[in-house]
């Protein structure tokens, strides 16, 4: 028997929920299909969102044979016969597309190598990522695709699914509760994939009705949408970073918690808060740089779980103190003079004299050994 996440899985364009922003009258997607007219395609989406389902659709309707590869699972091998097979099609008049799944886990020679057969119409590519284009897929490839942005669908719209998953399985209103229901959605984190398996399981689970506990034995435990080597970690660091940089303690806290909870290294937590003290603060409280590099320690000497309370704190008191540029500003500008201006002679009175003869050049001439001591000529070199 099929999971019900494919026997759920969409054959038309007006079956699909969600994605409102692609899918509506005149918008991309809508007139790909309408018109007829195959485009290669990033699909570019959190996992459960429907990039596989849209592909095969926009296929389907657009009257190409689809055929699928997953970046995982495929070979050198499996590209060439795909392609060997894309070129029958060609010569018997069918436009073919290919959709290739995880499509960012190809290295650079292997995308490399759909290029000519995307350029001389051999295929029409669909690739799907979960990660940023921008920094996993060549520049070539695309330039002869178009990105399309796909958002995790909503709340309502996971509970239309589950409706529907609902109707199809002829399962009553007294056995899925609508609370049920919600929180099945809830707990899916927008992946309809992730909220029909959860249904699906809470009813191997339940004899009777399906409560909510049922629904929360069967999901276990929401997976946080976090991956360390992808673009919602460096999004997640961002947010985490402007919440402290505007003093929002409770935005930064939660952040925090989102990072900790995806499993990211603590120390690299404290690493940019050690940073952040520094480029942020500075000036307006300097001791805030002594608590960071503490809570560096702390977390380098303590580890997880105990070692959160250190950084909580540490993140706390950095949302909430004064800011200061001041230094960091001083610093780039200091850099910048230094790069312009980076073969100037130091001053004859700033040298150091070790000989008599320096000494009677004017090497530093007129320099007092006292705290403070302001020389009249100054410390820049001239010309600054």
């Amino acid at each position: 028997m099929k999971p019900l996440a494919e026997l759920m899985r969409p054959e038309k364009l007006d079956d699909v929920i969600g994605q409102i922003h692609l899918l509506a009258d005149g918008k991309i997607l809508r007139e790909i299909v309408n018109k007829k007219q195959p485009t290669s395609l990033i699909l570019w989406g959190p996992p459960g969102c429907g990039k596989t389902t849209l592909a095969r659709i926009i296929a389907n309707e657009t009257g190409t044979e689809f055929l699928e590869l997953s970046a995982v699972t495929s070979g050198k091998a499996d590209v060439v016969k795909v392609i060997e097979h894309a070129r029958q099609n060609q010569r018997l008049g069918q436009q073919t597309t290919l959709f290739v799944d995880e499509i960012h886990r190809f290295n650079k020679a292997q995308q490399d190598a759909f290029l000519p057969h995307v350029e001389n119409g051999t295929i029409t590519l669909i690739g799907a990522t979960t990660e940023n284009p921008s920094f996993e897929i060549i520049n070539p490839l695309l330039s002869r695709s178009r990105v399309i942005v796909l958002e995790p669908l909503k709340l309502n719209d996971i509970l239309s699914i589950l409706k529907r998953a609902q109707k199809k399985l002829k399962i009553t209103a007294k056995k899925i509760p609508q609370k049920s229901l919600e929180k099945i959605a809830e707990l899916s984190g927008g992946d309809a994939r992730v909220a029909l398996g959860n249904m699906e399981l809470a009813l191997q689970l339940a004899e009777g009705q399906i409560t909510p506990e049922i629904v929360e034995t069967a999901a276990q435990k929401r997976v946080p949408g976090y991956d360390k080597n992808g673009e919602n970690h460096y999004n997640l660091i961002s947010a985490f970073i402007k919440s402290m940089r505007g003093s929002d303690a409770e935005a930064t806290l939660y952040y925090l918690a989102r990072i900790l909870q995806g499993g990211e290294d603590p120390k690299f937590v404290a690493r940019r808060m050690v940073v952040f003290a520094s480029e942020d603060v500075g000036l307006a409280a300097p001791a805030a740089l002594n608590l960071a590099i503490s809570t560096f320690l702390a977390v380098e000497r303590i580890g997880m779980p105990e070692c959160e309370y250190n950084l909580y704190h540490c993140a706390m008191v950095l949302a909430k103190c004064e800011k200061s540029r001041e230094a960091t500003d001083a610093m780039y500008k200091a850099k910048q003079l230094a790069s312009d201006y980076a073969d100037l002679p130091v001053p004859l009175h700033l040298r150091n004299a070790p000989t008599k003869l320096m000494k009677d050049l004017g090497y530093q001439k007129g320099t007092e050994w006292k705290a403070g001591f302001k020389h009249p000529k100054g410390f820049m070199p001239e010309g600054l």
